[in-house]
């Protein structure tokens, strides 16, 4: 649980004390998955948001063609779930399974709200984190309108340049919304410059 500690005092005002800690650990389940395990199906609703300590992760919906469309990838010190299934409690329309072997930490949407009220530095992460995913999720919608799948890719490595490591082309394409031998292209290209 180390690795929580350390992350929540990356947002904190303030080091969070043993106590409070203490209080915040109880909240959460730890879990192990295999790889290509299931942390949440579609059809499932979203009971549980995952802190990712070890591992890799993706969240995908499946179109009408049997075609997986990556919309999330995961791994250490990031957050996977559905928000929208964990909020709103309804059936979730994403899979996300588990790309490497992971360790989790669970909060369930209860004892978030609790520990909101009884954690201002806990209080503090999520509002920080809120205002991090919304700037994220307005960035890739401007990305996918706007821009070209060579820039697409150039952002993507600049922000997220371990995700290149962990995860195959065929994977971070679909989640740049482009073929993989269009990846490819751009790679190659990419290289000459």
């Amino acid at each position: 649980m180390q690795e929580l500690r350390d992350y929540l005092n990356q947002y904190a005002s303030t080091l969070i004390s043993d106590e409070e800690f203490e209080v915040i650990r109880r909240h959460f389940t730890p879990k192990k998955i295999r790889k290509k395990q299931y942390l949440l199906q579609e059809g499932e609703i979203g009971k549980h948001m995952a802190f990712v300590v070890k591992g890799a992760m993706r969240k995908y919906y499946i179109d009408e063609k049997g075609t997986e469309n990556i919309v999330d990838l995961y791994i250490e010190n990031w957050w996977a779930g559905d928000r929208e299934s964990f909020v709103m409690f309804t059936p979730s329309i994403y899979h996300i399974d588990a790309w490497e072997d992971c360790e989790l930490l669970l909060i369930s949407r209860e004892d978030t709200l609790k520990l909101c009220s009884q954690c201002r530095a806990f209080n503090e992460l999520l509002l920080k984190l809120d205002e991090r995913n919304n700037i994220a999720a307005q960035k890739r919608i401007t990305s996918s309108i706007s821009f070209t799948a060579e820039k697409r890719y150039e952002d993507f490595v600049g922000s997220h340049p371990y995700f290149v490591q962990r995860f195959p082309q065929h994977i971070i394409a679909s989640y740049l919304g482009i073929t993989k031998d269009t990846l490819s292209r751009v790679r190659k290209k990419t290289r000459q410059k």
